[in-house]
Order: C-alpha cells, then structure tokens, then sequence
C-alpha cells in the first residue's frame, strides 16, 4: 500500500457521487428516528431518504440493492470487493504467522493494534486536513455515533472474550458466523432496509458454508454438547455488538452525506474517532479484560514489558519470539489495510454487502493456512466438507447477487 497515496488521495478507491433523488424516496431512515433520539443517529430533519438507486453492485458474488449506478460505480466497487477478499486473506494468514512469535503474548498484540491504531488513524486524518481533503463540516459530525460505535466494538470484544475463555475452540468461529445473520437484522431495524428472498436466503447459505468450511477439519473433540448455553449466547451477543457498530457506520456515509451536501464523509473520520472511543471504553475495560486473559491488573505492567520486549526481539528472546518484529509489523500494517478498504466498501455500498464479500475470505485463508509457509512448516489436507462447504458459500453469494426485475426495483423504491 503507498503511503503517499493513502494520506493525500481523497478515498483508497473512487467513490461514487450520489445520484439524483427520484420520485420514489426510501424510508430507510425513519425507525432509527424514533428508536435512537438521544444518540444523534435521526437524520437530518427536512431532508430525504436515501434512494436505492444510490447503489450499485459489488463484485466476488455480491451486490447492493441498486442496479444501475452505471459503469464507473460497478467498476469500481468490484475493484473495492475484489481488494478487500485479498486483504482479508493476507490479513488472517498474517495473523496466524505473527501469533508464532507472539503466542505467549495475544493480548498485547490485540491491545497494539486498539491503541497504536488511534495514534495512526488520527495523524493521517490531520494530514488529510491540513491538504484540504477532510473539511470543517466533516469534523464537526456530531460525535454520539462515533461514540456509540466506540462502545459496541469495546463491547464485543469484552463479551467476545469472556466468551472465548469459557467455550471450546472449534464452536468460536462457527458461533461467530451469526455476525451476518446480526447484520441483516440490525439493517432492517436501524436503516430500514427492505431485502428480497433471494438476499435473505444468499445469506443464510454464506452463513452455513462458512461453517461447514471451518468444522470440516475438527478433531472430533468437544463441541457445545457440555456447554452451558449461557456462554454461546455471550459470543452470538458480541457478534450482535460488532454487526451494530458497522451498520451505524453505514448509517454515518448516509447521514453525513446529506449533511454535507452530497459528499460523504472521508473514511479517515470514521476510522480516527470510532477507534478513538473504542480505544478508551478498552482502557476503562482494561482491569476486566486483563483478568480474562489470565493476567492479575497489577502483573499487567510486567506482562506489556515483556511483551514489547518478545514483539521487538530484542533482549535475549532471539529463540523464543522467531520472526519478530518482521511478522507482527506485516500483520499490523495489513490489518491496517484491510479496515481501511472494508470500510471504503461500506461507503461506496453496505455494511452488508462488505461482511459478505469479506466473507468470502473465509475458506480462502483455510486453504492458503493448509499449505506449508515459513515458520507453520508441514501443512495439512482438506476434506471434502470443506470443498461442500465452500460450494455453499459460493452459492449462496451467487443467489444474493440475483438481479432484480425492474419492476421489483421499482416496487422496493
């Protein structure tokens, strides 16, 4: 990724002008009018919905709900989807790689990556200010969804962890798929979006393959038959955390772009202050998390010590942190990289639209995880659930990507 064209172009991808309002306007906003006053998510009063048309359809099996932005749009959305499964994979291979040096020290890494991202986010944001990109008026969006997004994500990883430490490892991922299952209801409730059979049906299918993909290599081991079901419903409920913060997300481009006349906010301002609050209900979560992991708040200070000292490689750990700092900076950069163009996919379409392409990375990585890489030597073989699995998944994007009649477009309208 070129830094230069990161700090100083106006988006990482193009992102399409909103269209003309029609005739038709989509009542997509009113519920959260009267759902979610206090927090600033109404629009904006004598102004209108956003149209369906406003969309267009993503690339790698997925679409939005529009059909005809044109061209350029599907140009260069597919361009955004077909980056964002790249990354996506390149982002989970890399995380697999950067835990062999840093296996004894996760939770630093993850409070790295909460922390350092702040600092990031927000110099770029001031660069992209001071060149002219980002103005006043996107600044000055009022910051209740910002913070409301700080607090689901915190939220979830709070609960996602508590989760964590009590389930079997096999049931995580597959309990964590609800994510889309979360995102499609919270877009009905939040945005009042309207989505055919076809799309509900596509994402149920996606949903399925992606567990069929993860449980196909299990060891036989325990499952959730000796699971309370208390804490499968903590991890469901931290799903539920993450699919409202990127559905509010969605709803700030929508919002701010009638805001602003048109133009939707710079993917940086969403990024600096919803990491920004997050950062800080994770710092006053800090003693609870901790102590989640194992880690009593007052070894905390040690443990970062040694941490930082196994993350730099540096003071007699050569042997036991191998390929860092290398590993650990590849994934923190990529990883940079991929909630940068997951969130651009959300502007230039929807939150649902963006999961479901990244999605697709899914049984992606299992494959590329299969094959020997440096430091994860050997490798290991596929079964044929997972290629079921995959076919699933495939179908499923497939059958959501259906195109609409224009008679039904206009009826949804």
């Amino acid at each position: 990724m070129s830094t230069i064209s990161l700090l100083l172009l106006p988006a990482s991808l193009p992102c399409p002008s909103p269209p003309p309002p029609r005739r038709g306007i989509h009542r997509g906003l009113t519920p959260i009018r009267a759902s979610l006053p206090r927090l600033g998510l109404a629009a904006s009063r004598g102004v209108g919905g956003e149209t369906r048309r406003g969309r267009a359809p993503a690339a790698v099996g997925v679409s939005a709900e529009g059909d005809d932005g044109g061209g350029g749009v599907r140009t260069g959305i597919t361009a955004a989807a077909a980056a964002t499964v790249v990354l996506a994979v390149m982002n989970r291979v890399l995380y697999k790689l950067a835990l062999v040096p840093m296996k004894d020290y996760p939770f630093f890494l993850a409070q790295v990556l909460t922390f350092g991202y702040v600092i990031v986010y927000f110099s770029i944001l001031f660069i992209r200010y001071r060149a002219g990109i980002v103005s006043k008026e996107m600044l000055a969006l009022p910051k209740s969804r910002f913070m409301l997004i700080g607090l689901l994500e915190a939220m979830g990883v709070a609960s996602g962890m508590a989760a964590a430490a009590m389930l079997p490892g096999p049931s995580i991922p597959v309990l964590s798929q609800s994510f889309l299952v979360w995102q499609l209801i919270l877009s009905v409730v939040i945005l009042g979006r309207k989505y055919r059979a076809n799309q509900i049906l596509g994402c149920l299918l996606v949903t399925t393959g992606v567990i069929l993909s993860v449980v196909s290599g299990g060891t036989g081991g325990p499952f959730l038959s000796d699971v309370n079901f208390f804490w499968p419903a903590v991890l469901m409920a931290s799903s539920a955390c993450q699919a409202g913060a990127s559905v509010i997300k969605e709803f700030v481009f929508i919002d701010g772009a009638k805001r602003l006349e048109g133009k939707r906010p710079d993917i940086f301002v969403v990024n600096s202050f919803g990491s920004g609050f997050q950062a800080l209900f994770v710092f006053l979560l800090l003693p609870f998390l901790s102590n989640l992991k194992g880690i009593p708040l007052a070894e905390l200070p040690a443990y970062v010590n040694r941490g930082a000292v196994c993350f730099l490689n540096i003071g007699g750990n050569l042997n036991g942190c191998p390929g860092a700092p290398l590993l650990p900076l590849l994934f923190i950069t990529m990883n940079m990289a991929f909630n940068i163009s997951v969130l651009n996919l959300v502007k230039m379409s929807t939150a649902l639209v963006a999961s479901l392409t990244a999605t697709l990375a899914v049984p992606l990585s299992i494959y590329v995880l299969s094959l020997p890489l440096p430091y994860m030597p050997g490798g290991t073989s596929l079964s044929t659930s997972f290629l079921v699995g995959v076919g699933v998944l495939v179908l499923g994007l497939l059958l959501y990507n259906l195109p609409q009649n224009s008679a039904d477009q206009v009826k949804n309208d």
